[in-house]
């Protein structure tokens, strides 16, 4: 069966079901372990940093701003590395980003040595500052490649990789957690980091090499398209809403239901489970009927802002917060994240090529580096302002006032795709008027 034509090139491979080339397996691969070992050494923080940062005299807010500069410079990296992919070349990019985020998820393992204050908060800007800078470059590469290798099922890929996202998730905070409580600070990173490390040799002997010529497109072409800025409007708020949880929900759980540090990695499982098991599904449905996608992201939205006026609950609800309602409620947002999240890309991409973007590894770049950038927006924002928020009005008021962002962008893209809806009726429309006048015309020269 034909896949949508607008996610890649008209004359690209057609990949099926079936079987896959030997090329686009490797690139699974390499792709499949980006995403496993990034997402592991990006969650394993959330169920003890921030109790061993308070250790080192940081509050709240510091340590929000430690898991939120990671975005920040993700953001700054993601925009050079997709404008500058083709000249520095996408496999080298792959491999150098996933080798220094393995080195510098080792070093954060050793800042238990550091002495408390000042000094403690500045390291652990630096290192997450690098790993950061690292990760941008590895997963920038990575959307690059894998689109360019299935150029006509990018969504059902990408979704299928989420599974390795999730995995990363669901091993990352209870098993940073066990390791914590049995081996010390010390020994999660250090384990995690040689893990990616030992990804690198395989990384560099099966990737393929993709060459492509510069483009003439930039990012501000990209995104002062209306429909393009209004998705980078909906990344950013499902970003927010993942950093959101970061530095705050392992602190709510401690507080509220007394559980050990090992227990509160466990929460964050239904996130991460039920957002990898729905990615690939809502992937393949929105290669298989292209015109779903827009309607998974506006619902996706929605039901996620629901989901956070829920996950504390909101006081002016009064229902009484409970542990297996917080774990649901968390369920339910992992589906709804993967509804919203997984066609975003591949919406992007089409509505680039329709705009006149040339149909290469170039264009890939661009997108790819604004889909990471417009994330790193979101997840600098949402555990920076989660963490203030925290402190000043609490979890319940916190996470309502992240769902209502989530609410906007969910309604404000549906008022857009109405519009865009009817301004092609209306054009159609017109259309056959003035074919219909033409016709009329031109039927008396024919009698």
């Amino acid at each position: 069966m034909p896949l949508d034509k607008g996610d890649g090139p008209p004359g690209g491979t057609r990949e099926t079901s079936r079987q896959l080339s030997r090329e686009q397996l490797f690139v699974l691969i390499s792709a499949a372990s980006i995403n496993l070992g990034s997402m592991m050494c990006y969650s394993i923080l959330g169920p003890f940093f921030p109790k061993e940062a308070e250790k080192k005299g940081a509050s709240n807010t510091v340590t929000g701003m430690i898991f939120g500069c990671y975005a920040l410079f993700d953001l700054l990296a993601s925009l050079v590395f997709g404008k500058y992919l083709v000249h520095i070349g996408a496999k080298f990019m792959f491999v150098a980003g996933m080798f220094v985020s393995g080195g510098v998820t080792v070093l954060f393992g050793v800042l238990d040595q550091v002495p408390e204050g000042p000094v403690f908060t500045a390291m652990c800007f630096l290192v997450r500052i690098a790993d950061a800078v690292s990760f941008a470059a590895a997963i920038t590469a990575s959307f690059s490649i894998l689109a360019k290798a299935f150029p006509n099922s990018v969504a059902t890929v990408l979704g299928s990789l989420e599974i390795f996202s999730g995995l990363g998730l669901v091993l990352g905070p209870p098993l940073g957690g066990f390791l914590y409580q049995s081996f010390g600070y010390e020994v999660p990173f250090i384990f995690l980091g040689c893990i990616v490390l030992l990804m690198v040799p395989l990384n560099m002997y099966i990737l393929p090499n993709y060459d492509s010529d510069p483009g003439e497109h930039s990012f501000w072409k990209l995104i002062t398209l209306p429909k393009i800025a209004l998705i980078a409007f909906v990344i950013n708020s499902l970003s927010s809403c993942f950093g959101f949880l970061d530095p705050t929900l392992s602190l709510f759980v401690l507080e509220k239901f007394n559980l050990p540090a090992g227990y509160v990695g466990l929460v964050f499982l239904g996130l991460a489970v039920s957002y990898a098991i729905s990615s690939p599904l809502f992937g393949l449905l929105s290669d298989k009927i292209p015109h779903l996608r827009k309607w998974f992201l506006v619902l996706g939205n929605i039901i996620t802002a629901g989901c956070y006026m829920l996950l504390g609950p909101i006081p002016v609800l009064h229902i009484q917060s409970q542990l297996w309602l917080l774990v649901l409620i968390l369920v339910l947002n992992g589906v709804s994240a993967g509804m919203s999240v997984i066609p975003t890309f591949p919406e992007i991409l089409s509505c680039a090529y329709e705009n006149g973007f040339e149909e290469g590894l170039s264009t890939l770049g661009l997108v790819s580096g604004l889909f990471s950038a417009m994330w790193s927006v979101g997840a600098f924002i949402g555990p920076t302002l989660g963490g203030f928020l925290y402190e000043k009005i609490g979890f319940e008021w916190a996470a309502a006032v992240q769902g209502l962002w989530a609410l906007t962008s969910g309604l404000a893209m549906g008022l857009f795709y109405l519009w865009e809806h009817a301004q092609r009726r209306r054009s159609k429309l017109q259309n056959i008027l003035g074919t219909e006048e033409e016709q009329t015309a031109l039927l008396p020269d024919e009698i």
